[in-house]
């Protein structure tokens, strides 16, 4: 058996799920970061057991066609990112490849995946920067985690952001710096400001300072600050005195600026606040969504079930375009902005918001659907867990005719899918492969978007039919 701090030198297999090189040693699996497959690397182990062990990189002593140089000084170190080591098309296939070993490790399906959409910008793309602030010997660190630790690296800008980013965090850092102001030490419980969240929308940007304390001294210099950067900015102050991980509390003061901002997607009005949600990569959420209201409305006979709908965003897509969609969302105040959404698309007669759980909502729609001698298709798009089992029930026995499924986790879409199509079955608490199943859906495609480039994660649309 292999020991913590042995030193070995072997070849690259394959990438792993999370985007590291597998190297076989014996009996035992190495996961080994930013190794790539064909590689002939030197590498020490960091954490072993009896059958799999992690490992650190120490040289590539042969490297892969496909390695580049990352463009993030910090790549090695930050656990933002995964694979800005691999040219762009590569991980593109990396992850329609990921997609599938999903389906047939955990759904027991071979399926075909379609080759993953790219994203128009390889970086800069996203819209939205969360940081954690923390202090080290009396100094102010502001960066991103170290991979599975709450171990700050400190940077002056994120790549995977524009521009915009640097200009942010370089305020905040001269804010602390001139005001004396500490980042919290989670070990310490010393020091104030805990995170920086902006979120930019249009041109317009809504900025959250995370404090443990209301007691920000001289935020006027800090909006100073901002102003030279930044034309148009909301600054709120958001309170957490909690021992959690959740980064925002229940308290929001605005400081600056407008509490929401007007925009528009895809020919939907919506206002933007400090709590609403975005897809981070706006171009390519625009292809999902558009692929998602393409696949749904075939015909004028077509009622939607939006499940997992939050604030009705994709509900009032399409309502645009269907005879009927209903939003089923859990959180009270996410129906409340639906139901204004609504109100200011002028589709009150055509969107439909119900608070509730699915499992338990879903039912009476589809009934009022058949009743009404129209077409059921449901489309999900749940959090990264996925689908209750109990809501997956419900589908299966409500005889829905065709479902669209939209995820960021593809080894939960695997298995969501897999019960539904009936190729995995839950026996008490534990997922089991069906024998000589007859499947109750037919797979019409499975389309992975690359929303997150250079990184492990991808999100993917999957259509089914009823057979």
């Amino acid at each position: 058996m292999i020991t913590k701090n042995e030193e070995f030198i072997g070849i690259v297999e394959r990438l792993g799920s999370n985007g590291e090189g597998i190297v076989k040693n014996g009996d035992c699996v190495v996961f080994v970061s930013n190794a790539l497959p064909s590689e002939k690397i030197r590498y020490k182990i960091l954490k072993a057991t009896k059958n799999y062990a992690f490992g650190k990189l120490l040289e590539v002593l042969v490297p892969a066609d496909e390695r580049v140089r990352p463009v993030c000084p910090v790549f090695e170190k930050c656990g933002g990112c995964q694979l800005q080591h691999l040219k762009y098309p590569v991980s593109l296939k990396f992850k329609s490849t990921l997609v599938a070993d999903c389906f047939k490790k955990i759904a027991n399906l071979d399926v075909k995946v379609s080759p993953t959409v790219k994203s128009q910008m390889e970086y800069g793309y996203r819209n939205k920067l969360q940081l954690p602030v923390s202090s080290v010997d009396g100094e102010t660190v502001i960066g991103f985690y170290a991979e599975n630790s709450h171990r700050i690296i400190p940077i002056n800008e994120c790549f995977l952001h524009p521009n915009w980013s640097e200009k942010l965090i370089l305020a905040l850092k001269t804010y602390m710096r001139q005001n004396k102001i500490l980042g919290f030490n989670e070990t310490l419980k010393i020091g104030t400001i805990r995170h920086i969240v902006c979120r930019e929308v249009g041109g317009k940007f809504i900025i959250t300072l995370v404090v443990v304390k209301n007691d920000l001294p001289n935020l006027d210099a800090f909006i100073s600050l901002l102003k030279e950067s930044f034309a148009n900015f909301s600054l709120f102050i958001n309170i957490n005195d909690k021992d959690t991980n959740v980064v925002f509390g229940d308290e929001f003061r605005l400081v600056y600026g407008e509490p929401t901002y007007k925009s528009e997607f895809l020919g939907v009005k919506f206002n933007v606040g400090v709590l609403s949600f975005m897809q981070v990569n706006t171009t390519i959420a625009s292809k999902i969504y558009q692929n998602v209201v393409k696949t749904v409305s075939s015909d004028e006979n077509v009622c939607v079930i939006d499940a997992y709908s939050g604030t009705g965003l994709m509900t009032a897509m399409m309502a645009k375009r269907v005879k009927k969609a209903y939003g089923i969302e859990i959180v009270e105040e996410a129906v409340e902005i639906s139901n204004k959404l609504a109100k200011d698309n002028g589709l009150t007669d055509k969107m439909f918001s119900y608070l509730g759980d699915v499992k338990d909502v879903l039912p009476s729609i589809v009934n009022e659907i058949n009743n009404a001698g129209d077409k059921a298709i449901v489309v999900l798009d749940p959090p990264r867990k996925g689908c209750d089992e109990k809501v997956l029930n419900t589908l299966i026995n409500s005889n829905i005719s065709e479902i669209v499924y939209v995820s960021c986790n593809p080894a939960t879409l695997a298995r969501d899918i897999g019960i539904l199509v009936g190729s995995v079955y839950y026996d008490g608490k534990e997922l089991k492969k069906a024998i000589n199943f007859t499947p109750r859906y037919e797979i019409v495609n499975i389309k992975p978007y690359d929303m997150f480039p250079q990184t492990k994660h991808v999100e993917t649309v999957v259509h089914l039919k009823r057979i």
